[in-house]
């Protein structure tokens, strides 16, 4: 179920001369090919966050449950709608993220994808150390942060 999609691992890739970027093979297969994808600028870290379409189906759900005549409500969907880029693939799997976007998380050329489990995270390469061991320490305490 595209709904379901796990963003797992990691991958290097880089930009194209037309800075286009291929997402991550596994990560289309698990959101089920689609058609687009939205990419947001992430408000924690100078990064970009990848999410389905029923993924921002949910965020939009709950955003519609706000106030709609709230000046306060209407300046944060704003906020959020003009941060965020619904992009399509194309039939290699690439996506073509704007200008605005790649300088906001300082990506210039090769880049780190990073699974954050419900999305895929997207970082400027030279920002991402590679991941070379597993830090149990940290995965447990991130289990458990979670309830698990």
């Amino acid at each position: 179920m595209q709904g379901d999609a796990v963003f797992s691992g990691s991958a290097m890739h880089a930009l194209d001369p037309k800075r286009r970027v291929t997402i991550p093979s596994g990560w289309r297969d698990a959101m089920g090919k689609p058609a687009y994808v939205f990419v947001m600028a992430d408000p924690h870290e100078k990064c970009l966050r990848l999410l389905t379409n029923e993924r921002m189906q949910g965020i939009q759900a709950k955003l519609l449950a706000k106030r709609f005549a709230d000046p306060t409500v209407a300046q944060k969907l704003r906020i959020i709608g003009a941060n965020t880029e619904q992009l399509p693939l194309d039939v290699q799997g690439r996506i073509r993220i704007s200008d605005r976007l790649l300088e906001f998380a300082g990506i210039k050329g090769k880049i780190a994808f990073v699974g954050a489990v419900t999305y895929g995270e997207i970082w400027a390469a030279e920002n991402r150390e590679p991941e070379t061991t597993v830090d149990q320490a940290a995965l447990g305490e991130a289990l458990a942060a979670l309830d698990f």
